[in-house]
Order: C-alpha cells, then sequence, then structure tokens
C-alpha cells in the first residue's frame, strides 16, 4: 500500500482510491475532508493521470493553496499543474482565452463591488430616478441574483414574478437598469464577479460544439470542494462539463449538507441533497469519525442537527474520549451576559492554562461584539475581531461617534473633517479644501472657518444650516443624558435615514450595529457599576461618554499587535475553525434563531444548522449563553431561550435547567424530528413534512380585515397560504388581490370585509 493511504481511515481510503465515476464524499465536521480530497488529486496524478488534466475547485484562495502545498508533498513539483483555484479564477483563466466567442476582448476588465456600485449609481442618475428608492446596493443585489440564477435582462422582462416583485417594492424599472447594466459593462469590456460565472455559461451555451467540447476532454477530473455552498449557476456549470452522452461523469464532490448555511449569498442546499438524481452510479462515502471534538460535544451537534427535516443520514462519532460537559450561562442582561463569559475565560486561563489563541467567542451578528469586547479590555485580555472590523473602528459607529465628538467640541478637526459632508449636504471637496486652507493661514479651527470662508453662495448656505445644525446638537447635550442626545443626533443628523433606505444584508447590517451602539450609551446611562473601585452614577453626559469611549477605542491597544487573542467573530466566519474552547453566545429567540429566518421552516432549517457549525468549532470546551432581556433599539427587550437549546440533552450538559419555552414549541419539534431520518442516501422515511399549513378550524384566528395590507403572508381556510399582492377599494369595500401558491387558480379578488384572513 502506497504511504498516503496508511494514513487514512479505511472509509477516507476507499474515497480517494474510487477514481471512477461520480462520487459525493459526505464528510461530516472534523472528519479529515481535505485530506481526502488532497489525497485523491495525489493518488490520480500517482496512477498517472496528466496533473493538467485535474479541476479542483474550490471557495477560497487559501484553501486552494493549502490544497497545492498538501499534494506537492505527495508527488512534487507536479502539484502545481494541476487546475486547482476558485471558481472565479478558474472560470476567469478560461474567459481570458475564450472571451472573442462572446464579443469581449481578451484583456477584459474585472469590476470590484465598488466600480459595480458606481456604474449602477451612474445609470439610476442618468435615468432621472428616485436614488432612495433605487438604492444602488439593492440594484446590485437584485441583478447578482438574476445572474445566478441564469436570468438574462431580456429574460427578466418577461418573468411576470419578477416584474411583480419589483413593482410592489416601487421599483419598477429594475429590469432597464439591469439590461443597461449589462450593455455598458459589454461596452466598456468589463465582467464584475457574477460575470466571471455568467459568461462562462454563456460561452458553453452559445458553443457547444468547439469551446465546451474542448474542456470536456481536458478536465479528465473534477473535484469540488464545499460542494454544499455552491449555487445554481455554479452547479449548472459543472453538469455542462460532465452531464453528455457518453461521458464517464468523473466528477467527486465533497461537502456536508449539515454545514450548508450560506442560502442568503445564493448557496442551494439540494445541489447535495439531490445529486444523486442526477447521477444515477454515485458512489457515496461518508466521513463520519470526528478526530476534533470530545464526545459530549459530538452527541450534542448530532442531537441539534437531527430536528432538521430534510438531510443525508448520518451519525458522527469520536473516540477522543467523553469530555468536559456543556456549560450553560443564563445571564438577566447582556451586560451581565458580557461579565459572565469574560469571567468564565478567565476561569479556564487559570484553570486548565489555555492560551488566548485557544479561545473564541461566536455570535449570530457582528453588533453582538460591543459588550464581549467591553470586558476583555476591561481585564485586560487581548482580543480580535474577525470577519469585520471592531466594532468601534466599522464606519457606520465611526460616524456618529464623530457626530458626538462634534457636538462636545466643534473644534475637533479630524471629526469635522469626517462628517461635514455625510450625509450629502452639498459640501464638495473644493469647500473643504479652502476652510482647511483658511484655518491654516488664520491659525483658526476650521469650525471657526466655517463663516468666513470665500466659497459659494451655494456652499455657504450649506455650510450655514451645518454650522446651526451642531450649534442645536451642543444646546441638547446641555441639558439631556447621553442616550438622550445621541438619539437626538442619530436622527436629526439623518444618518438614521440614510441607512435604513439600504435593504440588503449589508445595510441591514450596518443599521443593527448603529443601533447597538445607541444600546450601549443607553447601557452606560442606566448601569450604575461599579468602574475601577468607583460608582459610575453620577456623570451621565455626553461628555462622559465620549471620555469613556475614547479608552475603548484606543488604538495602540495591544490585542491589535500581539499573537495571542481570544477570537470574536461571527459563526458564519468560523466556519472550517477550530478552537479548545468556544463560547456560543446570545441564545435567543429572534437573535438565534435570527428573527428573520422564523418565518419558514427553511429559515429555520438553515439557522439550526448555522449553530451546528458553531457547536463542532469546539474541541475540548462549550459554553453556551443567552440573556434574558438586552437593549435593543434604544428598548429593553425580554427574550425566550434559544429553541436550540432544548434540543440538547441535559445529559450532555453540566446541570439541567429550565426553559420557558411556548406550549406549542414540543409539539412542533416531534413533528420535524418524524421526518428528520433518512434512509440509503437520501430518501426520506416518511414523506417530507409539507411547509404549508394544514388549516385546522380550531386553530384558526382570523385577524381584523383593517390589519390586513400589500405584501403581507396570509392564510385562507380554503385556500391556504398567500400573498396579499395589492389592495384596491375605499375603506368599507376593499378589495385584496392575493396570490395563494397551492391552488390551481392561484391569483384571487377577495373582498376583505367577508373575508377571514389570518395575518403570518
Amino acid at each position: 500500500m502506497k504511504s498516503y493511504l496508511q494514513e487514512l481511515n479505511t472509509v477516507q481510503r476507499e474515497a480517494v482510491i474510487t477514481t471512477k465515476g461520480p462520487v459525493l464524499v459526505v464528510a461530516g465536521p472534523g472528519s479529515g475532508k481535505t485530506r481526502v480530497l488532497t489525497y485523491r488529486i495525489a493518488h490520480l496524478i500517482e496512477e498517472g493521470t496528466a496533473p493538467w488534466k485535474i479541476l479542483a475547485l474550490t471557495f477560497t484562495n487559501k484553501a486552494a493553496r493549502e490544497m497545492k502545498e498538501r499534494i506537492s508533498k505527495v508527488v512534487g513539483d507536479k502539484a502545481n499543474q494541476v487546475w486547482a483555484g476558485t471558481f472565479h479564477s478558474i472560470f476567469a483563466k478560461i474567459l481570458r482565452v475564450e472571451a472573442d466567442k462572446i464579443g469581449y476582448k481578451s484583456n477584459f476588465t474585472i469590476y470590484d463591488s465598488d466600480d459595480s456600485k458606481s456604474l449602477i449609481g451612474t445609470i439610476i442618475k442618468e435615468m432621472n430616478l428616485d436614488k432612495t428608492v433605487y438604492n444602488v446596493n439593492t440594484i446590485r443585489s437584485r441583478i447578482s441574483s438574476a445572474k445566478s440564477n441564469i436570468i438574462p435582462p431580456r429574460a427578466y422582462k418577461e418573468n411576470p414574478e419578477l416584474m411583480e416583485q419589483d413593482r410592489m417594492a416601487k421599483r419598477p424599472h429594475t429590469h432597464a437598469i439591469y439590461e443597461k447594466y449589462m450593455a455598458r459593462c459589454k461596452k466598456a469590456g468589463a465582467m464584475d464577479f457574477d460575470d466571471l460565472l455568467y459568461q462562462l455559461y454563456v460561452l458553453w451555451y452559445k458553443n457547444p460544439d468547439n469551446v465546451l467540447e474542448k474542456y470536456r476532454k481536458k478536465f479528465q477530473y473534477i473535484l469540488v470542494d464545499e460542494f454544499q455552498d455552491t449555487n445554481y449557476l455554479q452547479y449548472s456549470i459543472l453538469k455542462k462539463l460532465v452531464k453528455y452522452p457518453g461521458s464517464p461523469e468523473n466528477i467527486c464532490a465533497v461537502g456536508d449538507d449539515a454545514q450548508s448555511i450560506y442560502a442568503f449569498r445564493g448557496a442551494t442546499i439540494e445541489n447535495i441533497l439531490d445529486f444523486e438524481k442526477d447521477f444515477d452510479n454515485l458512489k457515496t462515502f461518508k466521513l463520519e469519525q470526528n478526530y476534533r471534538s470530545t464526545d459530549h460535544i459530538v452527541q450534542a451537534a448530532n442531537e441539534v442537527i437531527s430536528y432538521n427535516r430534510r438531510q443525508i443520514q448520518k451519525s458522527i462519532w469520536s473516540d477522543k474520549g467523553i469530555g468536559q460537559k456543556i456549560r450553560v450561562i443564563k445571564a438577566v442582561t447582556d451586560n451581565e451576559e458580557g461579565k459572565r463569559v469574560a469571567d468564565s475565560i478567565l476561569e479556564q486561563k487559570n484553570r486548565f492554562h489555555l492560551k488566548n489563541s485557544e479561545i473564541a467567542i461566536l455570535y449570530r451578528t457582528n453588533a453582538q461584539s460591543r459588550v464581549f469586547e467591553e470586558y476583555l479590555r476591561r481585564y485586560n485580555i487581548s482580543y480580535r475581531v474577525f470577519g469585520g472590523l471592531s466594532f468601534y473602528q466599522r464606519k457606520e459607529v465611526k460616524d456618529l461617534i464623530a457626530y458626538l465628538r462634534l457636538t462636545i467640541n466643534p473644534n475637533d478637526e479630524e471629526a469635522l473633517r469626517r462628517i461635514i459632508n455625510y450625509p450629502r449636504r452639498g459640501i464638495g471637496n473644493t469647500t473643504i479644501d479652502k476652510i482647511s486652507t483658511l484655518a491654516g493661514s488664520t491659525d483658526q479651527s476650521m469650525w471657526e472657518c466655517l463663516g468666513t470662508v470665500d466659497v459659494s453662495a451655494r456652499a455657504k448656505n450649506a455650510l450655514g444650516d451645518f454650522k446651526a445644525m451642531i450649534k442645536v446638537f451642543a444646546k441638547k447635550a446641555q441639558t439631556g443624558n447621553a442616550y438622550e442626545v445621541a438619539s437626538f443626533v442619530v436622527k436629526q443628523s439623518g444618518l438614521l435615514d440614510l441607512l435604513k433606505q439600504d435593504k440588503t444584508i449589508e445595510g441591514m447590517n450596518r443599521l443593527e450595529n448603529l443601533n447597538s451602539l445607541l444600546d450601549g450609551i443607553k447601557d452606560f446611562v442606566e448601569n450604575d457599576e461599579i468602574r475601577d473601585g468607583e460608582t459610575a452614577l453620577v456623570d451621565k453626559s455626553l461628555g462622559a461618554y465620549i471620555q469613556n469611549i475614547a479608552l475603548l477605542t484606543d488604538l495602540d491597544d495591544e490585542s491589535k499587535t500581539s499573537g495571542e487573542y481570544v477570537t470574536l467573530m461571527s459563526v458564519h466566519s468560523a466556519k472550517g475553525l477550530e478552537y479548545k474552547s468556544v463560547f456560543i453566545v446570545g441564545l435567543e429567540e429572534k437573535l438565534f434563531p435570527s428573527f428573520m429566518s422564523l418565518d419558514t421552516m427553511d429559515g429555520i432549517d438553515e439557522e439550526r444548522r448555522l449553530f451546528y457549525v458553531a457547536i463542532t468549532r469546539a474541541e475540548q470546551f462549550l459554553t453556551l449563553s443567552y440573556a434574558n432581556s438586552r437593549y435593543q433599539f434604544g428598548k429593553m427587550r425580554y427574550n425566550e431561550p434559544s429553541r436550540f437549546l432544548e434540543e440538547i440533552a441535559h445529559k450532555h450538559m453540566e446541570a439541567t435547567f429550565s426553559l420557558r419555552r411556548r406550549m406549542e414549541f414540543s409539539t412542533d419539534n416531534a413533528n420535524v424530528r418524524s421526518g428528520a431520518k433518512v434512509t440509503g442516501n437520501f430518501k426520506s422515511q416518511r414523506k417530507a413534512i409539507n411547509t404549508t399549513f394544514k388549516i385546522d378550524p380550531a386553530t384558526f384566528k382570523p385577524n381584523p380585515s383593517h390589519e390586513i395590507q400589500a405584501g403581507m403572508k396570509v392564510l385562507h381556510l380554503k385556500f391556504g397560504e398567500g400573498k396579499v399582492l395589492s389592495i384596491d377599494g375605499a375603506e368599507s369595500n376593499r378589495v385584496a388581490t392575493i396570490f395563494f401558491k397551492e391552488v390551481d387558480n392561484p391569483q384571487r379578488r377577495i373582498m376583505l370585509k367577508f373575508a377571514k384572513l389570518q395575518i403570518l
């Protein structure tokens, strides 16, 4: 037996040496997925396959580099001849060679996100459209989604569902922007990142006999890492390569359906769940031995994921010993949660001699990092925030803090420079340069020069309005506490309205960060906590808060330069990583699982997979925490513990505890569990749960008709679940047009005063 094969367990070895035909490697967490993938490529080369005839697709450049490094340890320099890289890098390489077939030159430009947004913004301006309605990020996301589903502009315009969605969103010209955007990119000889996939599909679709056939012959073996993260377009491209008459179908997909957590990016879990439907002779290998975690952690993860409805059956196991039981922290407030997590980290460092680098705090949203950052700083524990900037370094947070700094000290030049024209108020760079020059020549501050600088009448008016606004803020600061002033500033400055306009996931995260900062200020005002031996209950002014925040944002913080730091990151960012000790925080309903996922069973299933990923990052110690209350949007919210906590058997936890859940919780989960078991590879033992409602008149609770509004999801006793497309007519005779997806004639017009509809 070849030496590298001796390093593998039985299932891993079979997955490596089975090189002919379609293969699916279902790789549980910590099961040696990367080793199987790289040794499989090395084995192909060792068995005589030319390395340039192997195509290996990954999702990160880091994964591709690691793959080549591992292969080279077995086969040497031949590893560099393998076509290994990300989908985008490999496809760009092909397009450089074949671009002329679709009307591009080989030196086409690749637009980054800023380039794309700039072009879309220009088109919106040229079309005289309202940029607050036609938000650039929203339109860009819409175009990206269309490309990922292989919907060109013409097909988009002819799709009644897409056009209706745009009409309801009051953006009926989205298709025209899409069409102009594609034309302008083509004219400029440019492709954006989505085009690197979309245009490759177009290339192969339009040139099946020469170009596509060329690459079918070139790539004899295709391997795909993290297959559960592929979208519809990526899988369509792969099928064009390997699905054709006479094809040997030498494709190896490696992934784990239980770790499919990127639906918001377009990933389609059905690609891995339905893989056998596309390949009749599929051989499946399940890597079920976990080499990372102890038994309590592995079994807890198994129990949680068993509640998902449709999945590939597998039972992950570990021989690393039973290990420590899972600890659960129940806090009264999010502030207490931060303190107790920091206390636990200190305890683990002292008791088990853990290094900072062996500890991670994982949360559902980046905005949650604030309270943990504050306590880690107070305890002098070095940390680093990954998957995003440190909370206080995020742009939207710094923008508001700049307003607050200028409110306290109008001579703060850096704060003034940051926000004098943000949101835009007609004060351009030329005006700012003149103010700066005047301030430098007269030994005055820029603030003092606002009223005397020689600029146009329009700019002078804008400067006057800005100065008057800051003076109003300063007057408010003389009488109000820090939270009252900050809430006033964020509204009157226009920051809040600006962020609310962006409906993308990134935009919602920025708004959430801003609200989290306000929550922190609220906590500062209301929390009479003892700090450094003194009770901070006297000065609640904005000035006192700014002094406090300045300490928290000290750029000389050692945690930014030391290699020994506690890691803070979102669960999405933690995928593929591992730590001796993991803290999963904020385990509350509407936070984890996210409130955005609660309206569909598919959404809950994905949140559960995300929790599964979080659990399986831990090697030896796992701590779960939640708070009964936390500040959200300036108000104290009282929360129920996450349903996921109850899905873990108490025998895996340090102490049993009572979760106050809704009565229907256990019933819902019992129903879900009954459909969770599957036989063979993919086929469910029982029919998958129907995600539409089965209406029971005994539990049906119609809402008053005046509460029904366009855009709502509703329930009808006879027609089932539907969406209100529009409402017209006078108040007493309102008629709703509703789309019911489960009836033969789906679109119905119903007079609301006679209808019985329950709002979902």
